[in-house]
């Protein structure tokens, strides 16, 4: 594929699909809200704390790819942000929650994508999954491929192509495993939606606000 995408750029893809599917009332996305689902410390991997010109950097190469364009709302002069991976992709609802989780958490079994899907698509089951992961694989031009089984591994892992070829297996690397947590994981995810709401009404007050303010100017 001619993308060859940063980390940072299909981390603001995926973030800007999970948003649109997990939060369609705040989407599209302003910048700060933008810069708080990239940074989220759930449901990433690794997770990462950019900045606005880190941001800025990956939507002004994704705009030059036709992959995200700019929003203007009518009663705002707020910029948003949208992604349009489906149309210039052509993917179905399936194969964009797919990709999604692959640009948000890496390389990842069937099993792993169908148990974290639920927010994104509803699977029927880890077939569905395959089917779908065999699809984007068997294209003339691969959006996913797999990665080679480590020792002990049972499952096959898949990884997206958007960012060149798939990383070669390392032995003197050990899987990385994420610490295990009491913490509920979902609970995480609602804080953190809450915390996107939040941030999306500080920015309508804040822009509604500068509007009435220019009134006695």
């Amino acid at each position: 594929m001619p993308f060859n995408l940063t980390e940072i750029e299909t981390r603001v893809l995926g973030s800007l699909i999970e948003k649109q599917l997990t939060t369609p009332e705040y989407y599209p996305l302003t910048m700060n809200a933008l810069i708080a689902a990239c940074n989220q410390k759930s449901n990433r991997e690794p997770v990462m704390s950019l900045g606005e010109s880190e941001v800025q950097t990956a939507i002004d190469r994704l705009r030059d790819l036709n992959l995200v364009y700019l929003f203007y709302g009518s009663t705002s002069r707020t910029v948003k942000y949208k992604h349009m991976v489906p149309s210039v992709l052509e993917l179905d609802d399936a194969g964009v929650a797919v990709m999604a989780l692959l640009f948000l958490r890496g390389a990842q079994t069937p099993g792993e994508l169908r148990g974290r899907s639920e927010r994104l698509y509803e699977f029927s089951g880890v077939g569905e999954v395959q089917e779908s992961l065999d699809a984007l694989a068997s294209r003339s031009e691969p959006l996913i491929g797999k990665l080679e089984r480590r020792p002990g591994q049972k499952e096959v892992r898949y990884a997206h192509l958007l960012s060149g070829a798939l990383p070669e297996y390392n032995e003197a690397e050990p899987p990385v495993r994420r610490p295990v947590s009491g913490i509920d994981e979902s609970r995480i995810v609602s804080l953190e939606d809450e915390v996107l709401r939040l941030t999306e009404e500080c920015t309508a007050l804040r822009a509604s606000f500068d509007e009435f303010r220019k009134q006695f100017e």
